[in-house]
C-alpha cells in the first residue's frame, strides 16, 4: 500500500477492524520510510448486475425495488417486516450467485412469486395481479387454482 505522505510502496499493518456493519475492513497502517500512519479500507468488489426490463431496456439492480412491491402487496397483513427482509435478501443473493450480469423482470417476478406464497396468500393474489396483469376473471381465477394446488402441496 503505497504512503500517502511519502509515497513509499511499502507499510506496515498496525490494526484491522472490521468496518461497515461486516461488510470491509478497516487497516491502520503505519509506513516504512516516514514513520506516519494512515487508514486503509478493504471491500470486496462487486460486479454490477443489469436488469432488463420487458421493453428491452436496461437499468442497475435494486434490491429496494423487490422490497417496495412486496411491502405493497403485503399492505394491512400480518408479516413482519424481517420475513419480507428475508425475502429480498434471498432473491439478492440468488441473483448474485448466478454469476449472470444480466437478469430479466420476468426472471425477478417469478423468484417474488415463488417466494412470497410461502409467505402470505393474499399477498401472493395481490402480487399476481400487479405481476401477471389479469385481463379478466378467468385469469385471475386460474391463477387462485394453482395457488390452491401450491397450498394442497406443501400441507402435511
Amino acid at each position: 500500500m503505497k504512503c500517502i505522505y511519502c509515497g513509499h510502496t511499502d507499510s506496515k499493518v498496525i490494526d484491522s477492524r472490521a468496518a461497515e456493519e461486516g461488510n470491509a475492513i478497516r487497516r491502520r497502517r503505519e509506513c516504512i520510510n516516514c514513520g506516519r500512519r494512515f487508514t486503509t479500507y478493504e471491500t470486496v468488489e462487486t460486479t454490477p448486475v443489469l436488469v432488463v426490463k420487458s421493453n428491452g431496456t436496461r437499468q442497475t439492480f435494486d434490491p429496494l425495488k423487490i422490497k417496495s412491491g412486496v411491502i405493497k402487496a403485503c399492505e394491512k397483513r400480518p408479516v413482519p417486516m424481517h420475513k419480507i427482509d428475508e425475502l429480498v435478501n434471498d432473491i439478492q443473493k440468488q441473483i448474485n450467485n448466478s454469476m449472470d450480469q444480466e437478469v430479466t423482470t420476468k426472471q425477478i417476478g417469478e423468484m417474488v412469486m415463488e417466494r412470497i406464497v410461502l409467505l402470505d396468500e393474499v399477498a401472493y393474489v395481490r402480487f399476481a395481479s400487479v405481476y401477471r396483469q389479469f385481463k379478466d376473471v378467468s385469469t385471475f381465477m386460474q391463477e387462485l387454482e394453482k395457488l390452491k394446488q401450491t397450498l394442497a402441496k406443501n400441507k402435511p
